[in-house]
């Protein structure tokens, strides 16, 4: 079982390996190693340039990082998984952030989820399938004063309610409009 899982991770690095010569975004990624010497201590700086170049971090992307650096997939994939910043799937078109700071959860924030997750019907955590919209919760994005706040497509939007948050995802969900929040 190991020599297949082996064979399949080679194949599979073949395969990604022969997109670097076509893709630019490997180009970059290659240029910000380079950058770095290749050094392992750079992982973090290393995975947030691959993040910016291709939404996300796919498994082979991973991989490739890890030979890069010459480091253990495991340990990648470890920090990759660590830090709340990192995704390994694709973000939706729309990104509604939910604020869970004490703030915005006193006045109603985890209701601003609940009305997410109904009116969209994605979970916290995760995208749609049809790509529309991705929903996260945040630990806090230091918008106190306007509680509860949201971040629609990076721009925060506060002192919402059920009702503001249905209007604002409408147009997204419906028509994939680019309405304003």
């Amino acid at each position: 079982m190991a020599v297949a899982s082996k064979a399949a991770e080679e194949a599979s690095q073949s395969t990604f390996a022969s997109r670097l010569a076509t893709d630019a975004r490997l180009k970059t990624l290659a240029a910000t190693m380079k950058r770095h010497q290749y050094q392992p201590d750079a992982l973090i700086e290393v995975l947030h340039t691959a993040q910016e170049l291709f939404g996300y971090l796919d498994p082979d992307l991973l991989l490739h990082v890890a030979n890069s650096l010459k480091l253990p997939p495991s340990r990648v994939y470890g920090v990759a998984t660590f830090y709340h910043f990192f995704s390994l799937k694709p973000k939706g078109e729309h990104t509604c952030v939910v604020c869970m700071g004490t703030a915005c959860y006193v006045k109603g924030a985890a209701t601003l989820v609940k009305t997410v997750e109904e009116l969209a019907g994605v979970k916290s955590g995760e995208t749609r399938a049809d790509g529309k919209l991705s929903l996260i919760q945040a630990r806090c994005i230091g918008a106190c004063g306007i509680a509860p706040a949201l971040v629609l497509d990076g721009q925060v939007v506060g002192k919402q309610s059920p009702e503001s948050v249905v209007h604002h995802l409408k147009g997204w969900l419906e028509h994939g409009s680019h309405g304003t929040p």
